[in-house]
């Protein structure tokens, strides 16, 4: 149960915008249904189309689905706030909020890990990638990556729920773990420990497979001939790219909730500690729709299907 003292926090980085609250609306909407669209349409052309059932495009499937479960612990919570004049949110909320969050950070991190094996399998052991890399194994991967995830996220969340708080204002435009825990009033000292030993399994549990396989690409790489770096190439870009630009959102977010960062512009502040949570889900399905030949084929010709159907029942209509 939550704190029976507290019934709801009050979020104080949202800044008076008068009637250009209606525009920041707009705006929001926007982007998220640009994320819905994007994402929910590549999950359905993986889903529907057999030949992309193989392991990176299951793993991508993954990938696409935790960015919609991650916009959609922000988003409608965000479009509330902006129209809104007092902005709180009722304790067991906020706790939802931080668990959804959390979770996709770390189903993130660890899908982006075991991408990074799957490529490093593909590259280095081209010939025995069908029997060492199956469908089945993939989503055996992705199951236990959501997994461990949720069951690592309701850990840190249980400890937080038995906290005494005696503050409810959080300097944050959402919920968010460790300012709740700067807010208790009660020993910490366990949520501490757990919280450091889950920041390092977060990043460190990800880290030694991605380190490990992409040292053996670049020895490949090296060592192989022009057509195995051009493979190397268009298939871990993508994977690098998402991976560097959502490292640098969650670090900046990580940095900022920790120490001061009164020196930082408010809007700057504002619009990075958003990033990880906006970027990702807008740039993957763009990035890997158009590095991946075989998906974006297939999307284009699902489209330009599309656009001829629409085209002869216009044609038969005004006929």
């Amino acid at each position: 149960m939550v704190n029976s003292t507290l019934s709801y926090f009050l979020l104080s980085t949202y800044i008076h915008v008068g009637n250009l609250r209606y525009l920041c609306f707009m705006i929001t909407t926007i982007v998220y249904i640009v994320i819905v669209v994007a994402n929910t349409s590549l999950i359905v052309v993986i889903c529907v189309n057999r030949s992309l059932h193989e392991p990176m495009y299951l793993f991508l499937c993954s990938l696409f689905v935790n960015e919609l479960y991650g916009s959609s612990g922000l988003f409608p919570f965000l479009l509330v706030q902006i129209l809104s004049d007092i902005h709180t949110v009722s304790a067991p909320l906020c706790f939802l909020q931080i668990f959804c969050l959390f979770t996709y950070v770390n189903i993130q991190f660890c899908n982006l890990a075991v991408m990074s094996y799957d490529r490093y399998l593909a590259i280095c052991y081209p010939l025995q990638y069908n029997t060492r890399m199956t469908s089945h194994k993939a989503l055996i991967f992705i199951i236990l990556v959501w997994l461990y995830s949720f069951v690592k996220v309701l850990i840190t969340l249980s400890l937080n729920i038995r906290l005494t708080l005696c503050g409810n204002i959080i300097n944050s435009l959402y919920c968010s773990n460790y300012l709740v825990v700067k807010l208790a009033c009660s020993d910490t000292q366990v949520n501490n420990f757990y919280g450091y030993f889950a920041t390092v399994l977060t990043i460190f549990v990800p880290l030694f497979p991605i380190l490990f396989s992409y040292m053996r690409i670049l020895r490949v790489c090296f060592s192989g001939s022009k057509q195995t770096r051009q493979k190397a190439l268009s298939t871990c870009t993508p994977h690098l790219v998402s991976l560097l630009n959502f490292s640098f959102g969650c670090g900046f977010e990580m940095f900022q909730s920790r120490f001061d960062k009164s020196g930082v512009p408010r809007a700057l502040r504002i619009i990075l500690s958003l990033y990880f949570l906006i970027i990702q889900p807008l740039m993957n399905p763009v990035m890997y729709g158009l590095q991946m030949s075989k998906l974006r084929n297939i999307c284009k010709h699902v489209l330009c299907y599309k656009l001829l159907a629409g085209g002869r029942k216009n044609k038969s209509v005004s006929e």
